[in-house]
């Protein structure tokens, strides 16, 4: 694995650039149809293949490299197993249409959006989190910090919509709700 610092840097920079173009294209595809349509909701998942895929550039990923006896093998299995189900929860309260954006009934505000406007994308923080810890480096946090920027900018691409969609109620519900955890405020 040992890839330089240079090549990480190359391939999180190119996985970045793709992540801002991707969404530059979701953004104009809500401003003018509405919703998320198929190809940026393709483009999406796309760009999270994407992140997925370069932990191989990031990560030793061997199997027989994770130290099982350490106390981090324990978080990770936990973080990851219990992450997936949270996710895999959220989007059973949607309906799979709903859930990647292609069907909207409105301001979702109940359940665990009472506590972050985005659940999906904190909880799969955890799995990649997680994910990274079975093969701890600083290349791994690099990989989980580019995780983040790439969720970070869905989420403001998404912001911009709400807010065109719903005005006031979202702006509103951004001030009483988390983006992520913690903190509340400003779209």
């Amino acid at each position: 694995m040992s890839l330089s610092w240079r090549a990480l840097a190359l391939v999180s920079g190119l996985v970045l650039v793709c992540a801002w173009l991707v969404f530059r294209k979701v953004g104009s595809d809500y401003h003018r149809y509405g919703q998320l349509t198929t190809s940026a909701s393709i483009l999406e998942t796309g760009i999270f293949f994407l992140h997925g895929v370069s932990s191989y550039a990031f990560l030793d990923s061997r199997v027989a490299t994770i130290e099982v006896r350490q106390p981090l093998f324990v978080i990770a299995i936990l973080l990851i197993s219990g992450s997936i189900v949270g996710v895999l929860c959220i989007m059973g309260q949607f309906g799979w249409s709903k859930s990647v954006g292609q069907s909207v009934d409105g301001l979702k505000e109940n359940g665990i959006y009472r506590y972050t406007r985005n659940p999906q994308l904190l909880m799969y923080f955890f799995v990649v989190l997680g994910y990274s810890l079975l093969w701890p480096s600083w290349t791994g946090a690099v990989w989980v910090g580019l995780y983040a920027a790439i969720a970070h900018l869905m989420v403001r691409t998404e912001e911009a919509h709400l807010l065109e969609q719903y005005g006031d109620a979202y702006a509103a519900y951004c001030l009483r709700t988390p983006r992520y955890i913690g903190w509340s405020g400003r779209v």
